[in-house]
């Protein structure tokens, strides 16, 4: 027979050591300042860059309309419009090795393309890089098309936060990828200024300068025209960063913004949903065993989210949606880890009527010790085969799932179990008191 490891000899420890846990990541939470939001949760913009130069340049003077796209395969050159029969001119880069290859067959075989070259012939095209334009209609202004050669020289990032201090705004910059790759996120904070006219002052926000026009043209005029910094648009960082790394040497990757009205309700959303997580779990529980597991599993819950929560500040990791994703995940993880305790525990008391339920408790806690260990692990070999290979969001993610997934099984063992097992005791207290009492 299989010896019961005795659990419940550790529920007062683990309850004090959670309660300092809790309170060291509140009281964190607001000397920190709380978290370090994500552009969802933060009105603003997120521009991702690579610092790469310029391959070649393309522009067009043919007949109809001519947009450029292309991927990992190849570059392909759409011809259309009215009185143009349309027609798509396929570039496999495996035919096409290199720019110079690239932008003659270009020149040669689209009627109207001319084609620049800015760098030596041999330049790869493997090393091309694609920017965030989509597939931009070529004119009479030159399409740059820009490469990154694997072994270019790193650039710092303090080199990168020192160009754009000069927006004169709160602004972010993070390392992408490899030191290699010249990969950064900017974020720049929407903020509302003010400027003084005489005694009278002005609110200006990104928000309303955007809502006005979406073009950045527009955008960049407002800037000027009130001398207002607010949210630069995508080509006032692209002309900031090119000032100092050169003109042609910037292309960017993603560009997104987020107004102020859209963050507060993505946060408002995100509480709704935790509370209604918090429910459903209350009723499930309450339906399926009793009330007093319903309560464990909810205290269960709201643990494991002080937990991460306090985990999130203190390592300054980005709180953002793929955050509150990581955190729905490990509560739904932790919530079946528990119902199957619970489980194992309702069997038990049926089996062993007799028993003292914190010897049942003790038992179900070590048969499903096995079950709990090889699902934990096997779990965690997927999750950090996600943090080894990946980066930014992604690996964040992962890490949260780690850590979200360890306190899961500690809340199970320990903080759930132990909240049963003091429910339990007092219930029982109560029913002797009631049988002590001589009937009035």
């Amino acid at each position: 027979m299989r010896k019961t490891i005795r659990f419940s000899k550790l529920f007062l420890p683990a309850a004090i050591f959670s309660i300092v846990l809790a309170t060291a990541g509140i009281v964190s939470y607001f000397v920190m300042g709380g978290f370090n939001l994500g552009v969802d949760f933060r009105p603003g913009l997120i521009q991702e860059v690579q610092f790469a130069p310029t391959a070649f340049n393309l522009t067009w003077s043919g007949r109809g309309n001519a947009t450029i796209a292309f991927d990992r395969s190849g570059m392909y050159i759409v011809n259309s419009g009215v009185g143009v029969e349309p027609r798509t001119f396929t570039f496999p880069f495996s035919e096409y090795g290199t720019v110079g290859e690239l932008t003659n067959a270009l020149s040669e075989q689209v009627e109207g393309l001319s084609a620049q070259l800015d760098v030596p012939e041999w330049v790869s095209t493997q090393w091309l890089v694609r920017s965030a334009q989509g597939n931009p209609q070529l004119g009479a202004r030159p399409y740059l098309v820009h490469y990154l050669n694997p072994q270019s020289l790193e650039i710092p990032i303090a080199a990168v936060r020192e160009a754009v201090s000069g927006l004169g705004q709160t602004v972010a910059v993070q390392s992408l990828g490899q030191p290699q790759d010249r990969h950064f996120m900017i974020r720049v904070d929407d903020r509302q200024e003010k400027k003084e006219n005489g005694s009278a002052a002005e609110d200006v926000s990104a928000e309303a300068i955007f809502a006005e026009d979406d073009s950045v043209e527009f955008a960049d005029a407002a800037f000027a025209e009130d001398n207002v910094v607010t949210v630069a648009p995508t080509e006032r960082i692209t002309n900031v960063l090119e000032e100092h790394f050169g003109k042609g040497e910037v292309v960017v990757l993603r560009s997104d913004y987020v107004g102020s009205r859209f963050s507060k309700n993505l946060s408002d959303q995100a509480g709704i949903l935790i509370a209604c997580t918090l429910l459903l779990v209350l009723l499930y529980a309450t339906i399926r065993f009793k009330f007093q597991y319903a309560a464990g599993a909810v205290l269960g819950i709201i643990h494991d989210g002080i937990v991460i929560v306090a985990f999130v500040v203190w390592s300054g990791m980005e709180f953002n949606t793929t955050t509150i994703a990581a955190i729905l995940t490990i509560l739904g993880y932790s919530t079946n880890n528990t119902i199957v305790v619970f489980d194992r525990i309702r069997e038990n008391r049926r089996l062993y009527p007799d028993e003292l339920f914190i010897n049942i408790l003790d038992r179900s806690l070590t048969e499903t010790l096995n079950r709990t260990i090889i699902t934990t692990v096997s779990t965690m070999l997927a999750v950090m085969s996600l943090f080894i290979f990946t980066t930014g969001s992604m690996q964040d993610f992962a890490l949260a799932l780690m850590i979200g997934m360890l306190s899961g099984v500690y809340t199970t063992m320990f903080i759930v179990s132990g909240f049963v097992s003091f429910w339990e005791k007092k219930k029982a207290e109560r029913s002797k008191l009631g049988v002590a009492q001589p009937a009035k």
